[in-house]
């Protein structure tokens, strides 16, 4: 258990630093491609390695697959012309509304 705990707080803390690189390379692209609203973003963006590293401790994934329709997962997994299914996933995505702070 202790196995995964760690490799959740690995996952955590790979995710927010690519977010936060992501977000301060280029605000619009980021908040489409991570599915986060302007205000997470914002938040993300604005994070001390402190914070960055506490939050990541925690033991909750701080991720989640955007994908909850089998749909979307099978153009992303179909192999007959994969650059057709990823652009119909990402279409499909885009639809869908950014996570907000609840």
């Amino acid at each position: 258990m202790n196995d995964m705990i760690a490799e959740i707080r690995d996952a955590n803390l790979n995710y927010l630093m690519l977010a936060q690189q992501m977000v301060r390379a280029d605000k619009a692209i980021a908040t489409f491609r991570l599915g986060i609203s302007q205000s997470i973003a914002d938040l993300i963006e604005n994070l001390s390695n402190a914070q960055l590293l506490k939050l990541a401790s925690s033991n909750m994934m701080l991720t989640r697959f955007r994908f909850d329709d089998g749909a979307i997962l099978g153009m992303l997994t179909y192999n007959k012309d994969a650059a057709l299914g990823k652009s119909h996933a990402a279409i499909l995505m885009a639809t869908q509304p950014a996570e907000e702070i609840a």
